[in-house]
């Protein structure tokens, strides 16, 4: 989660969707999200093949929280109901925002790797992200 939803967040989801091959449901939320997504956070995630525009921009609920086993904050300093039994990380993250397609890139491969970790905690294995080194090479 993160406050506006259009970036970060949204990059962790896809990633997390892709990596873990749809074994793990995510939701990507926020407290006050924007009214649309961030345009170079779109290019960085089609560089690797995957989409942010089927989804809308989502807001933060406390039935949201509530369903997760894990909630995964973007470093936002975001505003969230705490639930004694649900597992808080913050992942201190650079915002997107204002940055060229270099400086997301580097969000999301951050991003990619702390996923990566992340299923391994919890015994899914990543997938590869085939599109990378076309991506690259750029």
């Amino acid at each position: 989660m993160c406050v506006q939803n259009a970036g970060r967040s949204r990059m962790a989801a896809v990633l997390t969707s892709h990596l873990s091959g749809g074994k793990v449901r995510v939701r990507s939320v926020g407290s006050s999200p924007a009214a649309e997504l961030n345009s170079t956070v779109v290019a960085a995630v089609a560089e690797l093949g995957r989409g942010l525009d089927e989804e809308f921009l989502q807001s933060l609920t406390d039935d949201v929280v509530h369903a997760a086993d894990v909630v995964i904050t973007m470093g936002c300093g975001d505003a969230y109901s705490i639930f004694p039994s649900k597992r808080y990380i913050d992942w201190e993250l650079r915002d997107p925002a204002g940055l060229d397609l270099g400086g997301v890139r580097a969000i999301r491969d951050d991003i990619a790797a702390r996923v990566r970790s992340s299923l391994g905690e919890v015994g899914v294995g990543a997938l590869w992200l085939g599109v990378r080194k076309r991506a690259e090479a750029r």
